[in-house]
């Protein structure tokens, strides 16, 4: 059982000549430095209080700031609501439009069946955002997760319901349209209908853990039980996925060694780039070396693993950790979504090698994760992301 829940929310009440842009921001972890100097020079955008400048302090500045807010009415809240969150975009030369419907979920624990993840996820990252919940006591930032759906029937019906509170459209050309739900009776069907559904979580694993961690630090608060999240309907036509490339940074292993490790470990295919490209629907996976030359790569023989099947799984397992010891602290990997920037930092030679990966396909991921595989961190990108500041959910 999935308890997803209305709730009156907190969201900027824009002053005059003020835009919302001036409010909101991408997630906190994918903001470079310069973007953020120029988000925080706002002095109430959303990532002066997920990214306190003032770390001396750990999150007690923030807390500071958004008692203000609150106070001088700078955010204002809502009656208990449903919000939509569309998002129009351009990918791969096709137009999208993307539905969430944010509430609040309640926590529970992976075991119990009704909240299923997807990727590993890394604990130092837990514990700063554990800190930022403890000192706001107000979850600034919403998961994604993806859901059956509303069916054809209450779709309209909040369709008709929601009414614009903000647009905006940013350097990307994504186009941003928030709105509320208020009608009460429409919010107790949506509750209703996702009773008896399941959740795959798309982003926000570290998000929700931190959550839930601090759910069972506060069994006494009902309020603290809930995490804000986005829902996106498994069959809504904008969900679209991107795969995430690996770059190499290898310190001591040199590249004639590793193919030639590689050649023992898979089916190895040289090719052109454009070839690589062009077939690698139908492999598993491509790599870019220094040199310039491309290869595809499949494995030698089924693994009793099933996740062997999986292009990141094999990737990690067969090349990064069994080649290039990533691991043991060897090599270093990064990571990028868009192919044409991976192509440019390995034309300019940036790197020894990279990985190139296929687009994850949904029914894959939700298959893997309902018997309980964790795919490797990384392996998916939801595109485009969900931005933060719209609204905030307030438990104190």
């Amino acid at each position: 059982m999935v308890t997803f829940l209305p709730f009156k929310g907190y969201r900027p009440r824009l002053q005059a000549g003020e835009k919302i842009e001036s409010r909101i921001s991408p997630p906190y972890d994918v903001i470079g430095d310069e973007y953020l100097k120029q988000l925080q020079s706002n002095q109430y955008n959303v990532t002066n209080l997920t990214l306190s400048p003032d770390a001396d302090k750990r999150y007690t500045a923030s807390r500071k700031l958004l008692d203000e807010m609150i106070a001088q009415e700078i955010l204002l809240p809502d009656q208990p609501s449903f919000y939509i969150y569309d998002q129009r975009f351009t990918s791969g030369g096709k137009e999208y439009n993307r539905r969430g419907l944010v509430g609040i979920l309640k926590t529970e624990e992976y075991s119990e069946g009704h909240i299923i993840p997807h990727e590993e996820t890394f604990s130092k990252v837990k514990a700063d955002r554990l800190n930022l919940l403890r000192d706001m006591e107000t979850h600034l930032e919403s998961i994604f997760g993806i859901f059956p759906g509303l069916g054809a029937d209450l779709a309209k019906k909040v369709d008709n319901a929601a009414r614009l509170c903000y647009r905006y459209v940013d350097s990307d050309g994504v186009e941003h349209r928030y709105s509320r739900v208020g009608d009460e009776t429409i919010c107790k069907e949506i509750t209703e209908k996702l009773k008896d559904q399941n959740m795959l979580i798309a982003d926000g694993h570290h998000r929700y853990e931190t959550a839930l961690n601090y759910a069972k630090e506060n069994p006494d608060c009902e309020a603290k039980q809930y995490v804000l999240c986005t829902m996106v309907a498994a069959d809504d036509q904008g969900l679209v996925i991107w795969p995430t490339h690996r770059l190499i940074d290898a310190e001591d292993i040199g590249e004639t060694s590793a193919l030639k490790k590689m050649e023992k470990k898979m089916v190895m295919k040289e090719v052109t780039e454009e070839e690589m490209e062009a077939q690698l629907k139908d492999h598993l996976f491509g790599m870019i070396f220094k040199s310039g030359r491309c290869f595809l790569f499949d494995n030698k023989e089924q693994n009793e693993n099933i996740l062997f099947e999986l292009d990141t799984y094999s990737a990690q397992e067969n090349i990064l950790k069994g080649i290039y010891k990533s691991d043991e602290g060897k090599s270093k990997v990064s990571y990028d979504a868009e192919l044409e920037s991976v192509k440019k930092a390995m034309a300019e030679k940036k790197h020894d090698a990279a990985v190139i990966l296929n687009d994850p396909q949904l029914s894959t991921i939700w298959d893997l994760s309902e018997k309980g595989k964790r795919m490797p961190k990384k392996t998916t990108y939801f595109f485009p992301k969900i931005w933060s500041g719209w609204v905030f959910y307030l438990m104190h």
